[in-house]
């Protein structure tokens, strides 16, 4: 039996005995400064500040077991025997999988340190390394090293860290890189190694270096390394490598000493100190300081900001706090108190995303950096229940990336709103990009009631890409820039109403045979990517049904603003049918024939010119087009198999065919398919029944957590995607793939399949914490595969839907515009044994604390709310209702800064 993590207090900080036992295991270390390092239980993982700034050698996921890289401490004792305090060591490693396995790792990491712990009995010796990243600045990850002489006897060992400096981009590990060693200027300073290379190579052309990349070490009493080892040659030694090098293992003599200089080799901080003698009990520590730095005098800076003990210490103690602060405006107290404490970390992974993009994690070895369009639309879901700052100004920026063809940039830049022209040429398009922004800025205008959002004006992204990445415009050059000019040379604005209705209208008209919308280069199954001739999405096409049928319902709420017409760029008539000449929605040659009016209306320039529309005349163009196209998939995309299970068909493929039902190499079903047409109401009440039939019957699978993305459908599907060629239970090909299972929950609660949905959510906790089977640290991974084992951790969207869901469904509370609504759907087991559950979260700027008190232990479709208390004050009685709103005004007059009480009686 695996030992598993186990909480070891409120604070989500966790332990774990023999860590080094399981493969993949890593741990994120990051700063907002752009510090990114990943740790695993032999201390290997990578340490850069972007694609093009690696100071250790990038890692992905299978290096971190094949390579010899790594953060190493060696300890020679005089009789040879040779130890590494990070099991590194060949004799360590020879030792695995027998009976002479002879050290005891512990691991215990916390918001956001990373502590180990390896002790040897024989050797009489322990070492313990915490690391992390420290939370200012500088890009710096600190490593202290503590060893203790835990026999009774006297100790006598050699101590020599050793961390190989790769210092150059991603890219020179397959280009150039030998040739890029060759740049390599390498410094013996007073406290340890640092490379300066004279250039960089890389997709930037030849470039001056303007970084330097070191390694600086001092042991607990002040003194610097008594020598050096700088050169991986040298230090490994004529067919020597890391795991057994020749300068620990003879030992050597040091090669180099302060102020000594080499050049064109590949460099390693081997760092010397002095012999040491530990008496019984008796410890002494090392510091290391590793980091990316800006000029010659960041090294004494750093020595002096963070060279001892103590300091170390404080700054761990700041970091530690920091985390723990953008924690505090969210979280849960229920009768699982492990349950409780996981959360913690699935609520950081939004932020781990945002830090690191969708790159930089041994798993996510692909892409420079940056993140995704959905994920900057779904992370804000979590940034406002988290309550980490304004998003106003986040969310507004983010529509700058809007074409007016209705994609979108696909190049995010680091800054808020830059986006980018792709550098790469690769025109690709999403057909469900356009429906993302939407869900957030719906739930924003809830929580603030700020209607008014809609109304700002900004600008539209502009690059040689036209008509949905279909066509080239030859007039545009990257000297006009990336925003949108009207023909008199202006920058051109509109609202973010009109960028979201250029979104969806052009999603609505671009269609093709089945009449839905075409599913160009994917969907948000990015597997779904061999069919743009011909595919069509159904599920997303039930999004932006959905979506149509929402916005038309908040234009109509603009009145509350005292609005009676919004103003829209021209161009935008032809798609605004029924305000002019109507078209008929059920034949897709004209639909197309339309979109095309508009396309060639915006390929270079627009007008600059608007016209005003009143709210009725465009709530009810939008609203048709709505319950056109839910009518449409409600009545044409139903299936009925042989074996009697109904369900929706979701994507047609590049041959025009129905991707979904009875099929000769057995039954083919998608869970998106499902997902959609249920949270848009497409399904009706009886079809909605047979779905959950269905997806429990062909798609749930125990044994991995939850419901499988799709069936086995055993073919390649070139007329389909690439999805298709993985191995059945992986990824996008039938894996329980964590976003859309939570996303299905969502729609669950949605619908009132209330224990379906919490089922869902508990089993992919439950599947996350079996460490046996998914061996992962604490959180939601992007999938479990076929053998339930959790892949892809830290860095996915389900983080941020499953906070979503447990706030605003499950204990129900959000905002409706603007003011606080009360609608739990709690099911008996999340009570505890006081018949209580409490959620912490923000509304309107105020910390509250919602405790819902279920004296008689009732379960959902039992209970309804007797009565509510705000701040120790009865609001009202509320018996017989299942649901109620709490005033704006009322929690905004409560005092900022302390955590307010609400009590809800259940009855």
């Amino acid at each position: 039996m695996t030992n598993r993590w186990r909480f070891i207090n409120d604070e989500g900080t966790f332990s774990l005995s023999d860590p080094h036992q399981t493969s993949h295991l890593y741990f994120p270390l990051v700063n907002e400064a752009g510090m990114m390092s990943v740790v695993t239980p032999n201390l290997h993982g990578d340490i850069k500040a972007g694609q093009h700034q690696f100071l250790t050698p990038p890692e992905s996921v299978f290096d971190l077991h094949n390579s010899r890289s790594g953060r190493n401490f060696w300890l020679t004792f005089p009789n040879k025997l040779v130890w590494s305090a990070t099991g590194n060591a060949a004799s360590q490693i020879a030792q695995k999988f027998t009976q002479q396995e002879e050290d005891d790792v512990v691991l215990t990491a916390g918001l956001l340190w990373h502590k180990l712990s390896w002790a040897n009995n024989n050797l009489g010796i322990n070492a313990e390394i915490i690391n992390f990243v420290p939370e200012t600045p500088d890009l710096v990850e600190l490593m202290l090293v503590e060893v203790t002489n835990i026999s009774e006897e006297p100790i006598h060992f050699t101590p020599t860290a050793a961390i190989p400096i790769y210092g150059r981009s991603a890219d020179n590990l397959r280009d150039h890189r030998h040739v890029t060693s060759l740049l390599n200027r390498i410094r013996c300073h007073q406290y340890g190694v640092v490379v300066e290379p004279t250039l960089t190579f890389d997709e930037r052309g030849h470039q001056k270096n303007d970084l330097i990349y070191g390694v600086l070490g001092i042991d607990g009493d002040k003194n610097a390394p008594s020598g050096f080892f700088p050169l991986i040659d040298d230090f490994i030694g004529e067919g020597g490598n890391l795991s057994w090098p020749e300068a620990v293992v003879k030992p050597l003599k040091p090669k180099r000493e302060a102020g000594d200089a080499d050049e064109g080799y590949e460099a390693i901080a081997g760092l010397r100190f002095a012999d040491k003698i530990l008496k019984p009990g008796e410890s002494c520590c090392y510091l290391l300081i590793l980091g990316i730095l800006q000029k010659e005098s960041d090294i004494d800076r750093l020595i002096q900001t963070y060279g001892t003990r103590e300091k170390f210490s404080v700054w761990l103690s700041k970091t530690n706090s920091y985390w723990s602060e953008r924690q505090k405006h969210f979280g849960v107290q229920t009768m699982d108190r492990e349950y409780d404490r996981w959360l913690q970390w699935v609520s950081l992974q939004p932020t781990f995303r945002r830090l690191f993009g969708n790159s930089f994690l041994p798993y996510h070895d692909y892409g420079r950096g940056g993140r995704g369009w959905r994920d900057l639309w779904q992370d804000i879901l979590a940034l406002m229940i988290t309550d980490q700052g304004s998003v106003d100004n986040v969310l507004f920026n983010n529509f700058a990336g809007v074409r007016m063809d209705g994609s979108n940039a696909t190049i995010i830049g680091n800054r808020p709103g830059e986006f980018k022209a792709d550098r790469n040429n690769i025109p690709r398009v999403w057909m469900d990009h356009g429906a993302w922004p939407w869900l957030t800025v719906k739930y924003y205008i809830g929580q603030t009631g700020d209607l008014s959002f809609l109304l700002r004006e900004q600008t539209y992204f502009k690059d040689n890409f036209i008509h949905r990445a279909q066509n080239i415009d030859d007039q545009w050059d990257p000297s006009l820039g990336t925003m949108q000019h009207s023909m008199r040379g202006q920058i051109y604005k509109g609202t973010l109403l009109e960028h979201i209705l250029i979104q969806h209208l052009t999603a609505f008209f671009n269609v093709g045979e089945h009449n839905l919308i075409r599913l160009e280069g994917a969907d948000w199954n990015d597997g779904m990517d061999m069919a743009e001739e011909r595919g069509e999405s159904v599920a997303f096409s039930a999004l932006y049904a959905g979506n149509l049928q929402q916005i038309s319902d908040c234009i109509q709420q603009l009145r509350l603003l005292g609005v009676t017409d919004v103003r829209l760029a021209a161009e935008l008539s032809p798609l605004l049918d029924t305000l002019g000449e109507k078209i008929d929605y059920s034949s897709a040659s004209q639909k197309q024939g339309r979109l095309e009016e508009y396309f060639a209306d915006v390929g270079h320039s627009v007008t600059g010119e608007q016209i005003s529309i009143p709210l009725d005349d465009l709530a009810k163009d939008i609203n048709r087009k709505a319950f056109w196209l839910i009518d449409h998939i409600r009545e044409g995309e139903w299936i009925l198999n042989r074996e009697g299970f109904g369900w929706f068909n979701g994507y047609y493929d590049n041959d025009g065919n129905r991707l979904e039902g009875d099929h000769h190499n057995g039954v083919r079903m998608t869970l998106t398919g499902q997902v959609f047409t249920m949270l848009c109401g497409i399904a009706d009440e009886n079809q909605a029944n047979q779905i959950v039939q269905s997806v429990d019957h062909y798609l749930f699978d125990p044994a991995i957590g939850g419901p499988r993305l799709n069936t086995n459908f055993n073919e390649i599907l070139m007329n389909m995607g690439r999805c298709f060629g993985f191995a059945f239970g992986h990824k996008e090909n039938g894996s329980m793939f964590s976003h859309m299972a939570v996303m299905y929950a969502y729609a669950l609660y949605e619908r009132g399949f209330v224990p379906q949905a919490y089922k869902i959510l508990m089993d992919i906790y439950r599947q996350s914490i079996n460490f046996e089977v998914s061996r992962m640290y604490p959180g939601i991974p992007e999938y479990f595969d076929s053998r339930g084992r959790g892949v892809y951790p830290y860095l996915t969207g389900s983080a941020s839907w499953y906070l979503f869901t447990l706030l605003t469904q499950s204990f129900g509370v959000r905002g409706n515009l603007g003011d606080l609504e009360i609608d739990p759907k709690l099911v008996l087991s999340q009570f505890d044994e006081d018949g209580k559950a409490s959620i912490h979260t923000r509304f309107t700027d105020r910390d509250l604390l919602i405790t819902y008190n279920n004296p008689n232990k009732k379960d959902f479709h039992h209970y309804q709310i007797k009565q509510i208390a705000l701040a120790g004050e009865t609001l009202s009685e509320q018996y017989g209702k299942l649901d109620c709103k709490i005033p704006r005004e009322c929690i905004a007059s409560l005092p900022a800064g302390e955590t307010h009480q609400i009590e809800i009686w259940l009855a």
